[in-house]
């Protein structure tokens, strides 16, 4: 994991001051590092029966649908209030400074769906945790949940320890 973290920088003080933003922009510009970030990700569910992959807007799609299309199953986007056209779902969460919602379409997930959530980064834990809500709203069932990143200081796997938690790459 030693190349993949070579290539996420620090843009300090980003997006407030005394915050360290991990950019993954260098990893997903490089073909090779995308690659690899992409296989680990699924490698531990690779004989696990998913049915699709779901992630969080926005950069849980570069690596959720990459994810999905390496295992052969649908992708699923969780996306902020307005932007799907269709009869959605939705939860809402709290963030540090706010609330913010995710939804999904009413039809995106059937009963009994195993849903392999994918995200870049796991800092506090509630994206993860309202879409694994979301998912379950839905009817689907949380296989695992998967980050290329994670923010150990932050706990935020301890709002999803209810549900296996694979991350590449620890600070």
């Amino acid at each position: 994991m030693d190349r993949l973290k070579s290539k996420i920088r620090d843009i300090p003080d980003f997006p407030k001051p005394g915050i360290l933003f991990k950019d993954i922009t260098p990893l997903v510009q490089d073909p090779a590092s995308l690659r690899l970030a992409v296989l680990e990700l699924i490698k531990p569910y690779i004989n696990e029966p998913i049915t699709a992959v779901a992630g969080m807007e926005a950069r849980g799609f570069i690596f959720g649908s990459i994810a999905a299309w390496e295992l052969g199953v649908g992708f699923i986007p969780l996306r902020k209030p307005g932007k799907l056209p269709y009869d959605i779902q939705s939860v809402s969460y709290s963030l540090e400074y706010g609330e913010a919602t995710l939804e999904a379409h009413i039809d995106a997930i059937k009963p009994g769906d195993r849903i392999l959530l994918i995200d870049d980064l796991l800092a506090t834990g509630g994206t993860a945790q309202a879409s694994c809500q979301l998912v379950e709203k839905l009817g689907g069932k949380v296989v695992a949940c998967a980050f290329v990143v994670e923010l150990t200081d932050l706990n935020g796997r301890d709002q999803i320890n209810n549900y296996p938690l694979h991350s590449l790459i620890q600070y």
